[in-house]
């Protein structure tokens, strides 16, 4: 029988205690444990980013990290991704772009491209569609995603003046 550990971390901007096994993916952790549910499980071995968060600036795929492995560190998930009140401009342009459909693969999406603005503000188009390659949708299609994600860009460089 494995033992728990106790781990701590910051999650969504709260600090954060839980209790996982050494072998538990911080994909695991974040929707059984702590109820975020909005990290989504796709193929669990890191090739379709519907589990994508921001760890300590990071963009990193949840199933292929170890929940013991944010001990001290900081987890951003599409939880956290919206302010107190409203929603964050990648939320609204995919909304008004129609750049979703089934909802597996969204938050994924976003997450990956807050991760691509936070570290690049102003993307070309080339860019963002380099950055979301490692984002699978079956349903959308590319375009109206990368088309949010630019148009976000544009309305957070005015926000940031």
């Amino acid at each position: 029988m494995s033992q728990k550990q106790i781990v701590q971390a910051t999650i969504n901007g709260e600090p954060v205690e839980f209790l996982c096994e050494s072998r538990q993916s911080l994909l695991e952790v974040l929707r059984d444990v702590l109820r975020l549910t909005g990290t989504k499980e796709g193929c669990n071995n890191g090739n379709c980013g519907a589990c994508n968060v921001i760890l300590d600036g990071v963009l990193v795929n949840s199933c292929l990290v170890l929940a013991v492995e944010v001990q001290g560190h900081t987890v951003t998930t599409i939880e956290g991704i919206a302010p107190p009140k409203g929603l964050h401009p990648l939320q609204q342009k995919f909304l008004e772009h129609a750049a979703l459909q089934c909802g597996i693969c969204t938050p994924g999406f976003i997450v990956s491209a807050k991760a691509l603005l936070d570290q690049n503000p102003h993307p070309s188009e080339h860019e963002v569609r380099h950055w979301l390659a490692g984002n699978l949708c079956r349903c959308t299609g590319y375009d109206k995603i990368v088309r949010a994600v630019l148009d976000a860009a544009d309305v957070m460089s005015v926000e940031a003046r």
